[in-house]
């Protein structure tokens, strides 16, 4: 595993770029929607009867993947597909309210700047990504696959990478939970953990992802060419 500002870009031909494609995450990756989450979700768990997490509880869960939050709040896996529904309606009505991390609109830029092509893979909508993104940051992202369900990245994943026709060691796929980790690893990609989102980064470092980022800057520094970091 590299972390973050201990090592330069990964090695790649001429000085192009390892990755020739990032396969981004959106909530907690791109989009702060954990505080919208935790605020939402007490009202969510009265609704499809499953327990309101304690408030001191909250930080536990985030060391969790998911099955292990739906097994702590006593979450049936037959109503998941309901709540995802529910849930991304919600955050439909709330796009207003939701932004990008500082730092992330940049950061997509100097990866597309730098020769490093985007897609997305969510379980969220495209029209919420898209309005929380902003049409110059959504633009630079050339794959959309959303609504994907909540344990089906991987098959999404590969959907991907055979659309780019790509090799699947030119792929990063980059988020910021557990499951996310699971499904490249699925998916036979490379996975590059952040740190800022829904889980934990020591819960995220012990699952050894190739790389572990602290920052969006921290990403292009790692990702990027010295040539195009310094552009």
């Amino acid at each position: 595993m590299l972390v973050a500002g201990e090592s330069g870009a990964p090695a790649g031909r001429n000085g192009a770029p390892a990755y020739r494609l990032v396969i981004l995450d959106f909530d907690g990756t791109l989009a702060d929607t954990f505080p919208w989450f935790t605020r939402v979700l007490p009202a969510v768990a009265d609704r499809y009867g499953f327990r309101r997490p304690a408030p001191d509880e909250v930080e536990a869960l985030r060391a969790l993947d998911a099955r292990g939050v739906m097994r702590r709040l006593g979450v049936p896996g037959w109503k998941l597909p309901l709540i995802a529904r529910h849930m991304h309606g919600l955050a439909a009505r709330d796009a207003a309210d939701l932004a990008p991390f500082a730092g992330i609109p940049a950061l997509l830029a100097r990866l597309r700047d730098g020769g490093i092509a985007l897609a997305l893979v969510s379980s969220n909508r495209e029209d919420v990504v898209r309005r929380v993104l902003g049409p110059s940051s959504a633009g630079l992202i050339g794959t959309y696959a959303c609504g994907t369900s909540v344990f089906g990245k991987a098959r999404r994943f590969r959907a991907v990478v055979r659309g780019s026709g790509l090799r699947p060691s030119d792929v990063l796929c980059l988020g910021d939970e557990l499951r996310d980790h699971a499904a490249a690893t699925q998916a036979g990609l490379a996975f590059g953990a952040v740190t800022w989102g829904y889980t934990r980064a020591p819960a995220l470092a012990a699952a050894g992802p190739a790389h572990l980022f602290s920052t969006p800057e921290a990403v292009a520094a790692a990702l990027l060419p010295e040539a195009a970091r310094a552009a």
